[in-house]
């Protein structure tokens, strides 16, 4: 029971740190303070898929799953692959995948750096009066 819980714990931390380098960019829109954990973790998640590396997250759920429920592969082939792309994730699904996280955050950034320039520039009107 209590390892099926933790293993649950860490499916959902997981997805949430999935969720967060994928759009998380969007909550930096809002506080920008939060850029300093979210690029981090865009790095992590992008250098996972791009090398091919299994998540450390993704073997502790499966040994807290134990035996019975464990599950071989990684957490995306798992869990996220079924609902996006067809069966089996390639070397080039991951690769796509690296890229696309880092592209959605590349715009979401220079977004964000727009807007700083834009906040500057007021100021620097604001204080030449």
């Amino acid at each position: 029971m209590l390892y099926t819980l933790g293993a649950n714990a860490v499916l959902v931390l997981h997805l949430a740190f999935i969720l967060f380098a994928v759009a998380g960019g969007l909550l930096v829109l809002r506080w920008p303070r939060l850029m300093w954990v979210h690029l981090p973790a865009v790095a992590w998640a992008a250098a996972i898929e791009w090398f091919g590396w299994v998540c450390p997250l993704t073997p502790l759920e499966n040994y807290l799953r134990g035996p019975a429920g464990g599950y071989e592969g990684g957490f995306i082939e798992h869990y996220l692959l079924p609902f996006i792309y067809p069966p089996g994730l390639t070397r080039d699904i991951q690769i796509l995948l690296a890229v696309a996280v880092v592209a959605i955050n590349l715009i979401v950034y220079y977004v964000l750096a727009v807007r700083w320039r834009r906040q500057a520039q007021r100021y620097k009107q604001g204080n030449k009066k």
